[in-house]
């Protein structure tokens, strides 16, 4: 189940699943934190592919309810965890806790300047250690070099027509773009 009208723009079944042949090594076993998570579909199909464990990020309440929805729907709720609230917030409670995450997806409003913040935002926190995936969904042309300033280097990128992945760690790396 999607969110009805244009408030979310959920990821075709194509890039889902050339996104999950990517990360499909992490999967098993992790914690997977989906920010920006709309109806919930990337943070599901985490849970379905072995994910331990996925926390679910929406400030939308129409959003909220459908992953909640999602989640009893394919009987994964023991294992997801829904936080109705802004990105920030939620990133500061999280790191009140302290446990880091193994993938943490994020698919902000393109264009907002919201990859920038959530970055600015893990520089220095626990839920973004050495071993922790960052992913980005942004548009094609979005650029990135502004990772650096909060510790993370672009590892990876897979571009698509209109928009791409990007992945970054905190470690040092060089960007390829593949097709």
């Amino acid at each position: 189940m999607t969110v009805p009208g244009r408030d979310t723009r959920p990821t075709t079944d194509r890039i889902k699943e050339t996104l999950f042949n990517i990360l499909q090594p992490e999967i098993p076993g992790c914690r997977f934190l989906d920010l920006f998570a709309g109806s919930g579909g990337i943070g599901i199909e985490a849970l379905s592919r072995g994910a331990e464990e996925a926390v679910f990020v929406e400030s939308s309440r129409k959003a909220a309810a459908c992953i909640r929805r999602n989640l009893e729907f394919t009987r994964l709720d023991g294992r997801g965890r829904l936080m109705e609230t802004d990105v920030l917030g939620a990133l500061a409670r999280l790191g009140r806790e302290g446990e880091p995450f193994s993938i943490i997806f994020l698919d902000p409003p393109y264009g907002k300047g919201w990859e920038e913040q959530v970055l600015a935002a893990l520089e220095g926190s626990p839920l973004a250690d050495a071993d922790t995936l960052v992913v980005a969904e942004a548009l094609a042309d979005a650029d990135f070099s502004f990772a650096s300033r909060y510790g993370f280097a672009v590892i990876r990128e897979k571009c698509y027509k209109n928009n791409k992945h990007v992945f970054l760690k905190r470690a040092e790396g060089e960007a390829s773009c593949t097709t």
